[in-house]
């Protein structure tokens, strides 16, 4: 059974009187040194509790680690200038020998709209405005002439390999966006059984755009705290559909965190 296991890294939490802020430079070789597959950065410029830089983030992980895959977990794409993005994407990729993956989202409301006002960006566009980015992102990342929203035309070099794109949502809009644009799908703590059904229903969105089957990455399952438990219930989820799980550090004690994971993925 193949499933890969990915850790958040220590750099935002969802309680704003709790940040887990650590040492990410420690986080990714200690989650490459036992065995884990990815580490993923959150990304915000103003969200509802103390949040890094994603992009400098990345950057530190990859610069310390040789093997395991980098993520943003997810970019805020629609946030920022679309070819300023795919410099920092096509960079990224390159600095890490290809071990980038991009995951986009539109934002979560519960962060509000401040973020986006501070960037200048309207945050009720901000769906156009990722379909408008996913649409030229490959052309830009791969250093190839691409015509702007705005119609203006932009070569970026040097180019890099185009990175695998998943799309984050559990809505109809965001899965039609996986769908035409993403190589995966991304959602929050859905059981199997509700991953099963958004295999199916994302294989038939994708045959509309003439595309392959999405890959599926779950975000936080709800796991059982004994490891051989969680194993279990992972297997579950591979079974479903799954191929990715993302686990989340749920205190600043985020290496015990990370020990668990890897204990979970030994026993699967």
């Amino acid at each position: 059974m193949t499933l890969e296991i990915g850790t958040i890294l220590p750099t935002s939490t969802p309680d704003p009187a709790h940040p887990i802020l650590g040492d990410v430079r420690a986080a990714a070789r200690l989650a490459e040194q036992i065995g884990l597959d990815s580490v993923w950065s959150t990304d915000h410029l103003v969200a509802s509790a103390p949040m890094l830089d994603s992009g400098v983030v990345l950057a530190t992980a990859a610069a310390v680690t040789d093997r395991i895959r980098i993520g943003f977990g997810v970019l805020l794409l629609a946030l920022r200038p679309v070819a300023w993005a795919a410099k920092q994407i096509a960079t990224l990729q390159y600095v890490s020998g290809d071990r980038l993956i991009v995951g986009v989202g539109t934002g979560n409301p519960a962060h509000g709209d401040v973020g986006w006002r501070a960037a200048g960006v309207s945050f009720a566009e901000r769906g156009r405005r990722t379909d408008e980015a996913l649409r030229v992102l490959p052309d830009l990342v791969t250093g190839r002439p691409t015509v702007l929203p705005d119609g203006s035309e932009v070569t970026l070099a040097p180019g890099a390999s185009m990175p695998p794109v998943l799309v984050a949502g559990d809505g109809e809009r965001a899965r039609r966006r996986a769908a035409a644009y993403a190589d995966g799908w991304v959602a929050v703590g859905l059981e199997p059984g509700q991953v099963r059904t958004s295999v199916t229903e994302l294989t038939a969105l994708a045959a509309e755009y003439d595309r392959g089957p999405l890959s599926v990455t779950i975000v936080a399952p709800p796991l059982a705290t004994d490891p051989g438990h969680a194993a279990e219930q992972l297997a579950a989820y591979a079974e479903a559909g799954a191929e990715r799980v993302i686990l989340a550090p749920s205190g600043a004690q985020w290496q015990a965190d990370y020990e668990f994971a890897a204990k979970i993925k030994a026993q699967l």
